[in-house]
């Protein structure tokens, strides 16, 4: 059986997605059924990727000393805190409302929702780890030398990060679009 952990997947497997096949992603916004329940989800989806893009270039300014460590740690303060506390609000919204609701719809992928749901635990421990490398960078602003070896260890944590945010998110997106094109949006709110 293949290893389908957030950290050693390619993808969802074949069997899951059959939707993604009947609904590939480039006819999304061009479907009927394209709504905007799906588009406020994906939205929030490229929210998420724009936070992580702009901390990751914002670690490789202070890394290459053009911006300041005060600019640099109030940078990492207002779009860690966006990020995490988003991300965490979202996975809730999803595990405890639209999994249930969605995996209703079609029993051929219901278990690619066990799957993401348990993406989310794994993620929350990479966010803990995000948390510790982001307030290390910013209790570090007044030393420039441990500021510039934190902003390293935040940089690294933060590829890490993204790999495993974009797989989950697309991985998300390649389930739950196809499955709200198909049988519609009502009852999700």
């Amino acid at each position: 059986m293949a290893d389908l952990t957030l950290e050693n997947r390619d993808g969802l497997p074949d069997a899951l997605r059959v939707l993604i096949d009947e609904y590939p992603r480039e006819g999304w916004e061009k479907d009927p059924g394209f709504n905007d329940l799906i588009q406020f989800w994906l939205d929030r989806h490229l929210m998420f990727r724009r936070l992580l893009t702009k901390m990751r270039s914002g670690t490789e300014s202070v890394i290459d000393r053009k911006i300041s460590n005060d600019k640099f740690s109030a940078m990492v303060s207002r779009y860690g805190g966006m990020f995490v506390n988003g991300l965490h609000e979202h996975h809730t919204i999803e595990d405890t409302y639209y999994f249930p609701k969605l995996s209703q719809y079609d029993k051929r992928i219901s278990r690619g929702f066990d799957i993401l749901d348990k993406d989310h635990h794994a993620l929350d421990v990479h966010l803990g780890t995000f948390v510790e490398h982001a307030n290390a960078v910013i209790t570090r602003r007044d030393d420039a030398a441990a500021m510039h070896e934190a902003a390293g260890a935040f940089h690294s944590q933060l590829s890490g990060l993204e790999g495993f945010i974009n797989r989950h998110l697309l991985d998300e997106e390649d389930l739950i679009v196809p499955v709200i094109l198909r049988y519609g949006a009502a009852g999700l709110g």
